[in-house]
Protein backbone atom coordinates (compact mmCIF):
# COMPACT_ATOMS: atom_id res chain seq x y z
CA UNK A 1 0.00 0.00 0.00
CA UNK A 2 2.72 2.39 0.84
CA UNK A 3 3.66 1.88 -2.71
CA UNK A 4 0.50 2.54 -4.25
CA UNK A 5 0.72 5.78 -1.90
CA UNK A 6 3.49 6.98 -3.00
CA UNK A 7 2.65 6.70 -7.14
CA UNK A 8 -0.65 8.39 -6.42
CA UNK A 9 1.37 11.20 -4.14
CA UNK A 10 3.58 11.70 -7.73
CA UNK A 11 0.96 11.52 -10.25
CA UNK A 12 -1.27 14.23 -7.96
CA UNK A 13 1.89 16.57 -7.67
CA UNK A 14 3.26 15.93 -10.87
CA UNK A 15 0.79 18.40 -12.80
CA UNK A 16 0.77 21.24 -10.56
CA UNK A 17 4.46 21.55 -10.87
CA UNK A 18 3.96 21.47 -14.99
CA UNK A 19 1.89 24.15 -14.86
CA UNK A 20 3.93 26.05 -12.76
CA UNK A 21 6.84 25.91 -14.97
CA UNK A 22 4.96 26.52 -18.24
CA UNK A 23 2.66 29.17 -16.05
CA UNK A 24 5.83 31.57 -16.65
CA UNK A 25 6.65 30.34 -20.20
CA UNK A 26 3.22 31.98 -20.68
CA UNK A 27 3.70 34.71 -19.17
CA UNK A 28 7.13 35.77 -21.00
CA UNK A 29 5.98 34.36 -24.25
CA UNK A 30 6.03 37.70 -25.81
CA UNK A 31 9.46 37.97 -25.28
CA UNK A 32 10.72 34.34 -25.65
CA UNK A 33 11.84 32.71 -28.92
CA UNK A 34 10.74 30.25 -30.98
CA UNK A 35 13.60 27.73 -29.54
CA UNK A 36 12.16 28.49 -26.09
CA UNK A 37 8.30 26.99 -27.22
CA UNK A 38 9.82 23.78 -28.91
CA UNK A 39 11.27 23.47 -25.55
CA UNK A 40 8.35 23.77 -23.69
CA UNK A 41 6.32 21.74 -25.92
CA UNK A 42 9.28 18.59 -25.39
CA UNK A 43 9.29 18.90 -21.44
CA UNK A 44 5.27 19.15 -21.41
CA UNK A 45 5.40 15.61 -24.14
CA UNK A 46 8.06 14.28 -21.35
CA UNK A 47 6.00 14.58 -18.32
CA UNK A 48 3.10 13.68 -20.13
CA UNK A 49 4.62 10.19 -21.05
CA UNK A 50 5.92 9.85 -17.10
CA UNK A 51 2.25 11.17 -15.77
CA UNK A 52 0.61 8.12 -18.70
CA UNK A 53 3.31 5.43 -16.60
CA UNK A 54 2.42 6.49 -13.21
CA UNK A 55 -1.57 6.12 -14.01
CA UNK A 56 -1.49 3.42 -15.43
CA UNK A 57 0.70 1.73 -12.63
CA UNK A 58 -1.67 3.11 -10.65
CA UNK A 59 -4.84 1.69 -12.10
CA UNK A 60 -2.95 -1.82 -12.13
CA UNK A 61 -2.26 -1.45 -8.03
CA UNK A 62 -5.31 0.18 -7.24
CA UNK A 63 -7.03 -1.35 -3.87
CA UNK A 64 -10.61 -2.58 -5.00
CA UNK A 65 -12.25 -1.88 -2.21
CA UNK A 66 -11.42 2.05 -2.55
CA UNK A 67 -11.10 2.52 -6.39
CA UNK A 68 -8.93 6.10 -7.61
CA UNK A 69 -11.19 8.74 -8.77
CA UNK A 70 -11.27 8.80 -12.06
CA UNK A 71 -13.16 12.19 -12.03
CA UNK A 72 -9.11 13.41 -10.47
CA UNK A 73 -6.71 11.68 -13.03
CA UNK A 74 -9.70 13.04 -16.20
CA UNK A 75 -9.56 16.59 -14.63
CA UNK A 76 -5.40 16.19 -14.98
CA UNK A 77 -5.55 15.19 -18.34
CA UNK A 78 -7.79 18.17 -19.49
CA UNK A 79 -5.21 20.52 -18.19
CA UNK A 80 -2.16 18.87 -19.85
CA UNK A 81 -4.56 19.65 -23.02
CA UNK A 82 -5.14 23.10 -21.47
CA UNK A 83 -1.36 23.71 -20.78
CA UNK A 84 -0.52 22.35 -24.55
CA UNK A 85 -3.14 24.23 -26.42
CA UNK A 86 -1.72 27.36 -24.33
CA UNK A 87 1.83 26.54 -25.54
CA UNK A 88 0.84 26.02 -29.14
CA UNK A 89 -0.92 29.39 -29.10
CA UNK A 90 2.11 31.56 -27.63
CA UNK A 91 4.19 29.67 -30.22
CA UNK A 92 1.98 30.83 -33.10
CA UNK A 93 1.66 34.59 -31.66
CA UNK A 94 5.48 34.99 -31.68
CA UNK A 95 5.33 33.69 -35.34
CA UNK A 96 2.55 36.12 -35.87
CA UNK A 97 4.43 38.93 -34.25
CA UNK A 98 7.73 37.94 -36.22
CA UNK A 99 5.93 38.12 -39.82
CA UNK A 100 3.79 41.72 -38.80
CA UNK A 101 7.96 43.06 -37.72
CA UNK A 102 9.48 41.98 -40.96
CA UNK A 103 6.47 44.03 -42.58
CA UNK A 104 6.84 47.49 -40.36
CA UNK A 105 10.15 47.13 -41.25
CA UNK A 106 9.72 46.94 -45.18
CA UNK A 107 7.22 49.75 -44.41
CA UNK A 108 9.73 51.63 -42.43
CA UNK A 109 12.28 51.52 -45.59
CA UNK A 110 10.33 53.42 -47.50
CA UNK A 111 10.71 56.53 -45.79
CA UNK A 112 14.42 56.63 -46.94
CA UNK A 113 15.16 59.55 -49.03
CA UNK A 114 11.65 61.16 -48.07
CA UNK A 115 11.42 64.80 -46.48
CA UNK A 116 9.29 64.55 -43.03
CA UNK A 117 8.04 66.90 -40.49
CA UNK A 118 9.08 65.42 -36.94
CA UNK A 119 7.83 66.26 -33.53
CA UNK A 120 11.47 68.12 -31.77
CA UNK A 121 12.80 70.93 -30.83
CA UNK A 122 16.55 70.09 -32.54
CA UNK A 123 17.28 71.50 -35.91
CA UNK A 124 20.26 71.45 -38.01
CA UNK A 125 22.69 74.29 -38.77
CA UNK A 126 24.98 73.97 -41.98
CA UNK A 127 26.59 77.45 -43.11
CA UNK A 128 28.60 75.03 -45.45
CA UNK A 129 25.31 74.62 -47.62
CA UNK A 130 23.95 78.02 -46.22
CA UNK A 131 20.86 75.68 -45.12
CA UNK A 132 19.29 77.46 -41.67
CA UNK A 133 18.51 75.66 -38.64
CA UNK A 134 14.59 75.80 -39.24
CA UNK A 135 11.56 74.97 -36.95
CA UNK A 136 7.62 74.85 -37.27
CA UNK A 137 6.34 76.27 -34.12
CA UNK A 138 2.27 75.67 -33.19
CA UNK A 139 0.63 77.45 -31.07
CA UNK A 140 -2.77 77.30 -29.66
CA UNK A 141 -3.91 80.72 -30.29
CA UNK A 142 -2.08 84.45 -31.24
CA UNK A 143 1.12 84.75 -29.21
CA UNK A 144 4.18 86.35 -28.81
CA UNK A 145 7.09 83.90 -28.46
CA UNK A 146 10.20 84.52 -25.99
CA UNK A 147 13.16 82.06 -27.79
CA UNK A 148 16.10 81.05 -26.58
CA UNK A 149 18.42 78.40 -29.17
CA UNK A 150 20.89 76.91 -27.55
CA UNK A 151 23.98 74.60 -28.56
CA UNK A 152 24.50 70.91 -28.28
CA UNK A 153 26.42 71.12 -25.39
CA UNK A 154 23.98 73.67 -23.65
CA UNK A 155 25.16 77.19 -24.96
CA UNK A 156 22.93 79.86 -25.04
CA UNK A 157 23.30 80.71 -29.20
CA UNK A 158 20.79 83.15 -29.45
CA UNK A 159 17.60 84.74 -27.52
CA UNK A 160 14.78 86.60 -29.31
CA UNK A 161 10.90 87.19 -29.81
CA UNK A 162 8.74 86.22 -32.47
CA UNK A 163 4.91 86.58 -33.14
CA UNK A 164 3.18 83.79 -33.36
CA UNK A 165 -0.35 83.45 -35.23
CA UNK A 166 -2.76 80.25 -34.26
CA UNK A 167 -1.37 77.23 -36.00
CA UNK A 168 1.80 76.26 -37.24
CA UNK A 169 4.59 79.27 -37.87
CA UNK A 170 7.88 78.81 -39.51
CA UNK A 171 11.16 80.18 -37.65
CA UNK A 172 14.33 80.23 -39.05
CA UNK A 173 17.76 81.24 -37.88
CA UNK A 174 20.68 81.99 -40.14
CA UNK A 175 23.03 80.82 -37.23
CA UNK A 176 24.67 84.69 -35.81
CA UNK A 177 24.26 84.90 -31.93
CA UNK A 178 22.82 88.03 -30.72
CA UNK A 179 26.40 88.96 -30.85
CA UNK A 180 27.04 88.47 -34.67
CA UNK A 181 29.18 86.27 -34.31
CA UNK A 182 28.43 82.65 -36.62
CA UNK A 183 27.91 79.78 -34.31
CA UNK A 184 29.54 76.62 -36.32
CA UNK A 185 27.28 73.75 -37.85
CA UNK A 186 25.74 71.58 -35.73
CA UNK A 187 22.24 70.68 -34.23
CA UNK A 188 20.94 73.48 -32.02
CA UNK A 189 17.70 73.08 -30.03
CA UNK A 190 14.92 75.76 -29.28
CA UNK A 191 12.94 76.84 -26.76
CA UNK A 192 9.66 79.05 -26.84
CA UNK A 193 7.90 80.56 -23.97
CA UNK A 194 4.33 81.93 -24.97
CA UNK A 195 2.10 84.49 -23.35
CA UNK A 196 -1.08 86.00 -25.04
CA UNK A 197 -2.43 89.41 -25.01
CA UNK A 198 -3.71 89.35 -21.94
CA UNK A 199 0.10 88.16 -20.52
CA UNK A 200 -1.67 84.93 -20.10
CA UNK A 201 0.25 81.17 -21.10
CA UNK A 202 -0.59 80.39 -24.80
CA UNK A 203 0.78 76.51 -25.22
CA UNK A 204 3.28 75.76 -28.06
CA UNK A 205 4.60 72.79 -29.56
CA UNK A 206 7.62 72.38 -31.88
CA UNK A 207 8.54 70.48 -34.90
CA UNK A 208 11.25 69.94 -37.34
CA UNK A 209 11.60 69.08 -40.92
CA UNK A 210 14.89 67.24 -42.57
CA UNK A 211 15.10 64.43 -45.10
CA UNK A 212 15.40 61.11 -43.84
CA UNK A 213 19.19 59.70 -43.97
CA UNK A 214 18.87 56.45 -42.45
CA UNK A 215 16.25 53.67 -41.20
CA UNK A 216 17.37 51.69 -38.19
CA UNK A 217 14.81 48.35 -38.37
CA UNK A 218 16.55 46.72 -35.48
CA UNK A 219 15.09 48.39 -33.17
CA UNK A 220 11.30 48.20 -32.15
CA UNK A 221 9.57 50.67 -33.56
CA UNK A 222 12.13 51.29 -36.43
CA UNK A 223 13.64 55.02 -35.58
CA UNK A 224 14.70 56.98 -38.41
CA UNK A 225 17.51 59.56 -38.62
CA UNK A 226 17.27 63.19 -40.16
CA UNK A 227 19.31 65.87 -39.58
CA UNK A 228 21.87 63.30 -37.76
CA UNK A 229 19.25 62.68 -34.98
CA UNK A 230 17.65 59.51 -34.12
CA UNK A 231 13.55 59.45 -33.94
CA UNK A 232 11.36 56.55 -33.42
CA UNK A 233 8.97 56.63 -36.32
CA UNK A 234 5.84 57.67 -34.11
CA UNK A 235 7.18 60.84 -34.32
CA UNK A 236 7.11 61.58 -38.27
CA UNK A 237 3.52 63.79 -38.40
CA UNK A 238 3.90 64.34 -41.94
CA UNK A 239 5.57 63.33 -45.04
CA UNK A 240 6.20 66.54 -47.33
CA UNK A 241 6.69 64.71 -50.45
CA UNK A 242 3.72 62.77 -51.57
CA UNK A 243 6.13 59.85 -52.84
CA UNK A 244 6.41 58.04 -49.18
CA UNK A 245 2.69 58.63 -47.95
CA UNK A 246 1.90 54.89 -48.58
CA UNK A 247 4.48 54.04 -46.29
CA UNK A 248 2.84 55.74 -43.44
CA UNK A 249 -0.56 54.81 -44.27
CA UNK A 250 1.34 50.72 -44.51
CA UNK A 251 2.76 51.21 -41.25
CA UNK A 252 0.13 52.51 -39.65
CA UNK A 253 -2.62 49.40 -40.98
CA UNK A 254 0.03 46.66 -39.83
CA UNK A 255 0.12 47.99 -36.36
CA UNK A 256 -3.37 48.69 -36.24
CA UNK A 257 -3.67 44.68 -37.94
CA UNK A 258 -1.00 43.25 -35.03
CA UNK A 259 -2.89 44.64 -32.30
CA UNK A 260 -6.62 43.36 -33.45
CA UNK A 261 -4.52 40.21 -33.62
CA UNK A 262 -3.34 40.61 -30.62
CA UNK A 263 -6.55 41.06 -28.95
CA UNK A 264 -8.03 38.47 -30.26
CA UNK A 265 -5.48 35.98 -29.37
CA UNK A 266 -5.87 37.34 -26.05
CA UNK A 267 -9.59 36.45 -25.99
CA UNK A 268 -8.63 32.94 -26.51
CA UNK A 269 -6.42 32.81 -24.06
Amino acid sequence: MSTLSNLTNSANSLLPSLTGSTGTTGTTGSTSSSTTGAASSQQLAGNFDTFLQLLTTQLQNQDPLDPLDTDQFTQQLVEFASVEQEIDTNTNMQTMIGLQQTSNDTSAMQFLGSNVTVNSSTGTLSNATSSAASWTINSASPATGAVTITSSNGQVAFTGTTSLNTGNNTYTWNGQGNNAVTWPDGQYTIAVTASGASGSAVTVTTQTQGTVSAVNVSQNPPTITVGGQSYPISSIVSINNGGSSSALNSLSSNITSLNSSINSLAQLL
